[in-house]
Formats: structure tokens, C-alpha cells, sequence
């Protein structure tokens, strides 16, 4: 198998996960310790959204990490997932929450705690 070839496992748990998380987040590190300014960038703009979200630390997930680039067309981290789509990475994400997007499409998809 080379490099190139998605693990089907692992293809098949990232779909899962993205099906059942209607928000979710691929970063570096926890929402508590992100590991990278991109992802900490994304979970301060999540925070402000004040909904509970799903997150997957790719650092501890090298297959996940690998494997994701290829299923979402995206290369970097983090990535938000939204109702099974991709929404982008950590700019993106400001952008579409400083022009007042990104809430009500959270909103939607996440109840309140």
C-alpha cells in the first residue's frame, strides 16, 4: 500500500465521526491545551459561540491525521465539520463568525446545554 492510499479503517471512523458530530472540530491538542495558535484561534472563536462541539486531537490520532487531508480536500488544522461538512480551517472559521455565519449554523446543529 503506498503512502497515498487512504486507510479504509480509518477513512470509516473519520466518516462516523463526522456523521455523528454534527459540530466537530480536527486540531492540535484540547480545547483546555491547544497545541497550536490555528486551533487555539478556532476554539476561542467555538467558545464565543457558547455551544457544546465534538473535537478530535489529529496529535494523538497520526492515522486520523494522515487520512483526513484526503477525505475533506483540506491540507491543514484545524478543521470544523459542520452537519457533514467542512467549513474550513481557523480563518475561515473567524471570518464566517465575524460576519455573523458561523453562530446560527451552530446554533442549528448543537443544542444548548
Amino acid at each position: 500500500m503506498s503512502d497515498n492510499t487512504p486507510n479504509t479503517d480509518v477513512e470509516q471512523m473519520i466518516r462516523n465521526q463526522i456523521k455523528e458530530n454534527k459540530v466537530l472540530l480536527y486540531m492540535k491538542g484540547t480545547p483546555q491545551f491547544p497545541q497550536c495558535g490555528f486551533s487555539a484561534k478556532a476554539i476561542e472563536v467555538l467558545t464565543q459561540v457558547g455551544r457544546p462541539f465534538a473535537f478530535v486531537n489529529i496529535l494523538e490520532n497520526p492515522e486520523i491525521r494522515a487520512t483526513l487531508p484526503q477525505i475533506g480536500n483540506w491540507p491543514t488544522f484545524p478543521q470544523l465539520w459542520i452537519d457533514g461538512e467542512l467549513m474550513g480551517g481557523s480563518d475561515i472559521i473567524l471570518q464566517m463568525y465575524q460576519s455573523g455565519e458561523l453562530k446560527p449554523l451552530i446554533e442549528a446543529n448543537s443544542p444548548a446545554a
